[in-house]
């Protein structure tokens, strides 16, 4: 397993990134590759990724859910094998740091080669910032589920 710790400040109150962040099948439109994520259950989320051409289907369940601070999960079925946080951290009233922390365990020789060179890592951090300018160029979330798990 492979250990993954990235954080941004973005311009928003905790509770828009929050609420932006439960927003998961609008994730294609800063996660860079993946094309579709499917909110099946509450917590079960089916996720189609395509990363260097290679496309990958997996479930993921929201093993832990509290608002305005954490949302946790790990894969339940499927080609990719992770778990991991994101938490929300109030700076002020304006602006909130946006911690991920994951680990991944790579499948196969291409998944182990780019995980040596930090191709998750990167891909992280460009999401993080890809979330920032989202949310920040919106100024709002675009719904929220406000539930815990």
């Amino acid at each position: 397993m492979s250990a993954i710790e990235e954080s941004i400040e973005v311009a928003v109150p905790v509770s828009t990134a929050y609420n932006q962040w439960t927003q998961f099948e609008e994730f294609p439109e800063f996660m860079d590759g993946v094309e579709r994520i499917e909110q099946r259950t509450p917590t079960l989320l089916h996720w189609v990724t395509k990363v260097n051409g290679v496309q990958r289907e997996f479930d993921t369940e929201i093993t832990e859910q509290i608002p305005d601070e954490r949302v946790a999960w790990t894969t339940v079925a499927g080609e990719a094998r992770q778990a991991g946080v994101v938490t929300f951290h109030r700076l002020d009233p304006m602006h909130t740091k946006v911690m991920v922390q994951m680990e991944h365990d790579p499948q196969g020789i291409a998944d182990t080669v780019g995980d040596k060179l930090g191709f998750v890592r990167h891909q992280t951090k460009g999401d993080l910032r890809r979330f920032k300018s989202y949310i920040e160029s919106r100024g709002a979330e675009t719904g929220s589920w406000r539930g815990q798990v």
